[in-house]
This record gives structure tokens, sequence and C-alpha cells, in this order.
């Protein structure tokens, strides 16, 4: 019952997602190469992101309340039973005559099917990654609470976009902090269905398939982060820029360019690193139109979803990408030694992508990549983005935005490795066979026959290979489901550090509370609680003076409790004087809470 009422709330909001997005898809041109499915989940997407910017309208005039965002849902599903029969019916006159299914797309499915099933089941779990507890969701909770957007400089990124958190916000507001979870994985299965489509379309069955496994299979659905949701929108900016492409010369195909920059300033309001795509989309538009008139349009799109969150930060601090301009436009709530400390924070974790899309730089040799400009075009767009992250920032994470594309063109990699070594070993056991001649073509065809069953085996040996990982990772995922209060509170204990005295505090902090290494419980804590690496409540402006003389700053600044993990208690609370200034209240778990004792100097 617990993951059927979730997927049943997400059913409800993805149909109302729909119902907007088809409305105002409506009203546009069709596209040039018509695919029922793949317009059904750009509808979607569209819809996604037309519920952010209601959202975020609704915030900055302080009206976003559980009301309004349960009217907008209400509005969007009923918008989707008016157009659910016309749209059936369109989806029949569109259906194909399809090929039957070969051996190795069916294997391919197979493959797909059994990647999908854990993502099926992570979203279940309760929050418990370091960053969606750490600013996503305590953001999204501050949100959700106050019903207006505003600075709230005890977080990390106080000045970040956040325009798919707003999502979040609404889904706390509705349901628990599980749904969003399930807004996250959302993203990730429309640009599953997306790529999918796209293969099927630009390139065969096969492709499809192994393109949507992989991302399926790279993405990350057990948590609240928000790389899935700029990956999908930057995949349907890339879907509807083709589709202009390829509609140039039709009547109203500018339309198609004005949704390519509202999907891409959707992706710029939730995340700076999308901005980054914005050169090469520039080219590829400058390259193909130049009249003011289409550029002033796409101009107005882009802005529409993302203009507050630069224009607010440009106005209130002079850096409208505050913090990571501050080297340009000067530094507010960070200082240098902040900046450099978070870049060498990123370096720190840079390392290689994923494997699985590593083949992506063999699609060029592929026939498919001759034979389509979509796909060719799909491929600069993969190489750019590669360039781009290894000149900046080579941290994995931040290459997810270009993941789906990344994987469709690995998967005609694959295929291009995969059979180039087929066509090897077949010349190699066809060179054994013997003189040319009558004789020869036995011997010939006798280890070509063995070849084709060792790789049977082969083939069977992978996929149990790959259904036992898969039925594995779908057992731990589901043993992280906890349905009852009592299994969530042993899984946050077990897997969230300090969790059981943030809770402590959540419920009997009288007065400001400051957490020292433990961003990644602040979620389970009071609402707002302080302290952190960076910014204006940075550790090192209170941890390294006296113990005195910490106590009476902080509580100079209205703290009452500190909270520590018993990792830092041979660093703090074992110096000299300590125990004159702080009490223990409260320890388990290894999270420790001190009262402040001492304000006099």
């Amino acid at each position: 019952m617990f993951a059927a009422a979730h997927y049943a709330a997400l059913a409800v909001f993805v149909l109302g997602c729909w119902g907007f997005g088809r409305a105002l898809l409506a009203r546009l041109a069709p596209p040039p190469r018509r695919d029922a499915w793949l317009e059904a989940a750009m509808a979607a997407a569209l819809g996604v992101g037309l519920f952010i910017c209601a959202f975020q309208a609704l915030a900055i005039f302080g009206a976003f309340k559980k009301e309004a965002t349960v009217a907008l849902i209400a509005a969007g599903v009923l918008a989707a039973a008016l157009q659910l029969r016309p749209w059936w019916r369109e989806l029949r006159a569109l259906r194909a005559p399809r090929a039957p299914w070969t051996r190795a797309e069916r294997i391919a499915a197979i493959a797909l099917a059994l990647v999908a099933l854990p993502a099926l089941v992570a979203p279940l779990a309760p929050p418990a990654a370091f960053d969606e507890l750490m600013y996503h969701l305590p953001y999204a909770r501050q949100v959700a609470q106050q019903g207006s957007l505003g600075i709230h400089e005890w977080l990390r990124y106080p000045w970040f976009p956040y325009n798919y958190n707003l999502l979040y916000a609404a889904a706390l507001q509705v349901g628990d902090d599980v749904l969003p979870h399930f807004l996250n994985a959302l993203a990730g299965a429309l640009s599953a269905v997306m790529v999918y489509r796209l293969g099927i379309q630009h390139a065969n069955r096969l492709t499809a398939c192994i393109g949507a496994a992989i991302w399926v299979g790279i993405g990350d659905y057990s948590n609240a982060l928000i790389d899935m949701g700029v990956a999908l929108f930057v995949l349907s900016a890339c879907v509807a820029l083709w589709w202009w492409r390829e509609s140039q010369p039709v009547q109203g195909g500018t339309r198609w360019l004005g949704l390519a920059a509202f999907c891409l300033g959707v992706a710029a309001g939730s995340k700076y690193q999308a901005l980054t795509f914005l050169p090469l989309v520039a080219l590829f538009v400058v390259w193909h139109e130049r009249r003011p008139k289409a550029w002033a349009l796409a101009l107005l799109c882009f802005l529409i979803p993302c203009i507050y969150w630069y224009a607010r930060n440009a106005v209130m601090t002079g850096d409208p990408f505050n913090p990571i301009g501050a080297r340009v436009f000067g530094f507010t709530d960070w200082i240098p030694a902040d900046y450099v400390q978070q870049v060498a924070d990123v370096r720190d974790h840079a390392a290689r992508p994923n494997a699985l899309i590593w083949a992506v730089f063999l699609a060029p040799f592929s026939l498919l990549w001759k034979r389509s400009a979509a796909l060719r075009a799909a491929g600069w767009f993969c190489f750019y983005s590669v360039a781009v992250w290894l000149l900046t920032s080579r941290y994995p994470r931040y290459l997810t935005a270009s993941f789906p594309l990344l994987a469709l063109m690995a998967a005609i990699g694959w295929q291009v490795l995969f059979g180039g070594m087929a066509a090897g070993l077949r010349r190699a056991f066809g060179a054994r066979g013997g003189p040319a001649g009558a004789v020869a073509a036995p011997v010939a065809a006798a280890p070509a026959g063995r070849l084709g069953l060792a790789g049977d085996w082969i083939v069977v040996l992978l996929v149990a290979a790959l259904a036992a990982v898969s039925l594995r990772q779908t057992a731990v995922k589901v043993a992280m489901i906890s349905p009852t209060p009592e299994t969530r509170e042993a899984f946050l204990r077990q897997h969230v550090p300090g969790y059981a005295a943030m809770d402590y505090l959540r419920q009997h902090a009288n007065g400001r509370v400051y957490q020292i290494a433990l961003n990644e419980a602040i979620y389970y804590g009071p609402n707002p609680i302080w302290g952190d690496t960076l910014g204006p409540w940075r550790y090192r402006d209170f941890l390294l003076l006296l113990p005195g003389d910490m106590a009476r700053k902080l509580a100079a600044k209205g703290f009452t409790a500190i909270v520590m993990p018993a990792s830092m208690v041979p660093t703090l609370a074992t110096r000299p004087g300590f125990d004159e200034h702080f009490a223990l209240l409260y320890e388990k778990d290894g999270g420790r809470v001190y009262r402040i004792l001492s304000t006099a100097p």
C-alpha cells in the first residue's frame, strides 16, 4: 500500500503535467516526424516546466500554499481528461506496422527490463543522500512552510537557482518526504522514454533498447537531487531544437525554437551548469536562423523560467551567478578562502564517468552516423559536453545533463565495437577453413557454427549475470523501504550520521542550534539550523576560538545549543575549559548535543 499510494500520487501529477503540456503543444505545428509516444513524453516534460513556472510565480508573491498546489494539479488533470479521447484517436492514426522483433532486440529489451527493476523500487526509500539532506530538501521544506521564496543564509547555497526544487516543495505540501524522490525519478523515466523513441526514430530498435538501458542504469532514482531534472529539460530542448530544424520551411515552425529555449530556461533556472550549453545552442541556431524576431522569441521564452533567480542575485549581490561568479563580480556571503575550498572540493571529486558511455567515441564509425543528420547533431552535442566537462569540473555528476544523449550515442558505439569484434572473429575462424574450393565451404561453415553456439552461451551467461545483479540491487532497494515510523526510524539511524541527535533537537530545541560537521543530517534537525564549512556561519570562525570565547560568540548570536558527531569530541570537547561553557544534554548513535552555559564576559 505504501508503494501504491506513492505511485498513484505520481500518476496523478504526471496526468496533470501531460494535460497542460499537450494543451500547449496542440497550438504548435506538428513535428515533421510524428511519434505519438515521443510527443507524449515531450508534453509531460513541458507540463513539468509549466508547473515549475506556476509554483515560482506563486512563491514570488507569497501565495505558494497547499490549496493553490492542489488546485493547479486538479486543473491539469481536468485538462488531461478533456484531451484523452482525441489523443487516443491520434495515437491509433499514427500507429505504423511494426517489424518482428529480432533475437538481438529481444535480448536488449530483457536487459532494459532488468536494469529498470531496481529503479522502480529505489524512490521508496527515505531521504538519506548527502546533498538532498544538506540543502535540496531543507530549501524545499522552508519554501513549502513559508509559501514564498527567500534567501536562507543558513543553507550552504542560499543564492542558487531552485526551479526543480519547487516541485519538491509542492510534494512536501501534499505528501511526505519520499514523494520528492518520485519527482526526481519522473525526470529519469521521461528521459528514458525519449531516448528509446529517439533511438527508434533515428536508428533502430536495438539501439533504442541499449541506449535506454544505459541511461536507466547510470541514473540515481533514490534521492531528491536535481541533476536528472536538468537532464530532462536539456534533452527536451535538444528534441525541440531538432524539430525546429526539420520544420523550418513550415509555417509556425519557429515556435519549436521557442519551446527549446523555454526548456533550456527551466534547466538554467535549476542549475548553473545548464548555462554551458548556451554557446553550442546559439551557434546551432545562428547557423540556420538570423531573423531578429525569431531570436527575440527564443530569448523571451528562455528568460521566463529563469530570469527571476539571476535578476534577484544581480540586484541583491551584484553577482547574477552567486557564488560562482564571485571572482568576477565580487564576494558576498563567501570569502576568497571559501571559493578556493569549493573549487578544491570539486577537484577532489574528479573521476572518470561511468564506463558505459565511453563507447560514444566509436559512434562516428557507424553507418548510422553517416545516414542520420540527427544522430550527427547528437554526437557533436556529446563531444562538446565532454570537452566542456573536461575543461571545467571533471566531476561525474556535473555531466549528468548530457547523459541521455551520451547513452544513446554510446549504444551506437557499443554496436560498432561488438560488431567489429564479431567480424574479426568470423574472419579468424574463416581463415582456418582450409583451401578454397568445394571442400572449403563445409570446413569454413563448421567453425562459424561453433562460434554461433559459443556466442549463444555467452549471451545467456551475460543475461543471467545481469539478472542476478538486478535482483540483488532490487533486494537492497526493497530493504531500504520504510513504510512505518518504526522502520523509518531504524533506517535513518543506520544511514544518516547524527540522526538521533538531530531528531532530539528538532523536538526539544529552544533557540538557535549550531551544528558541527553534520551537514548531511540538517534536514532532520530543527528548521533552520546553522553551521557549515562555507559562508557566513563557517566553522573556522567559531571553532578556532577558545571554548569560552566560542560560547560567548555563539550565545551573542542567539545560539543556545551545539550538536556534533563523536568524531569531533577529541578535537573540541577535550580542550581545557570546554566543560565550563558547554554541558552535555544528549548522546546517541555517535551524536552529541551540548547546551551553551556561559554568556557573560
